[in-house]
């Protein structure tokens, strides 16, 4: 497939990184400090931030840069020691643990590097488990997952149960589950780390087209040159802050 991606970019320094308008997301002086024994480590240090509402962004940097722990911060998953992060006027931070698992449900979906499918469901209840948590009636359900899971090439495949899946389908179930709820934003922590090139590709165009067809905002965090191509934003992070922007032209 063609993403339509040119390589050109334009790059840009940490305090031209936000896009003030129609922000989706607005992290504003992020900082996170992990406690270990009498040792402080700090994971973000006041990271700014904003995502518009349809980007297909990545975040890239070495290992402990933050990346992860922006991504768990944005989903409400942690809290950051200060600052504040906003979720499609939601102030993530802010909600009690109740209201967080709510807000998840509602607005983020999540791809995560190890899939964390149950492994005695089978792929397509595996792929409406978000919409069972949201109380979704079975028909309902049924007409969204089925059209989903035959997209992605898992048609004959909705009654195996993970271990009778390739690591590319069950990446591609774990897709679907994110999908399902229609949230505003997609989270993918190392989504393709797991995965050989040829599939990474793939699941990477097949991203890009619903991103482009239904508006969902993704976000990556991610090592991988072969989705850092594909991102039309790459965030480079670097010791717990925004070190640089590159904004890439699409056509």
């Amino acid at each position: 497939m063609s993403t339509g991606i040119r390589a050109s970019a334009a790059i840009i320094g940490p305090r031209e990184a936000t896009w003030e308008q129609d922000a989706l997301v607005r992290v504003r002086g992020l900082t996170k400090v992990y406690r270990q024994g009498e040792l402080e480590v700090p994971a973000l240090r006041g990271v700014d931030l904003d995502l518009a509402a349809g980007e297909f962004s990545a975040m890239a940097g070495p290992s402990g840069s933050g990346k992860t722990t922006l991504l768990n911060m944005i989903g409400a998953l942690d809290r950051p020691t200060e600052g504040w992060v906003e979720v499609a006027g939601h102030r993530a931070n802010d909600l009690r643990r109740g209201e967080a698992a709510e807000f998840r449900l509602d607005h983020v979906g999540f791809i995560f590097q190890a899939y964390n499918l149950v492994p005695v469901l089978t792929a397509y209840e595996n792929a409406e488990f978000t919409l069972l948590l949201r109380g979704v009636p079975s028909g309902e359900r049924h007409r969204t997952v089925v059209p989903l899971l035959e997209r992605v090439g898992l048609a004959d495949m909705m009654n195996r149960r993970p271990p009778e899946l390739s690591g590319g389908q069950q990446q591609r179930v774990a897709i679907v589950r994110a999908l399902a709820t229609h949230p505003e934003v997609v989270l993918a922590d190392e989504p393709t780390a797991n995965l050989d090139s040829a599939t990474s590709g793939d699941l990477l165009d097949l991203m890009l087209e619903l991103n482009i067809e239904m508006g969902i905002t993704f976000l990556f965090s991610t090592h991988d040159e072969t989705v850092i191509k594909r991102a039309r934003r790459v965030i480079r992070l670097l010791d717990g802050r925004v070190d640089r922007v590159e904004v890439r032209e699409t056509g």
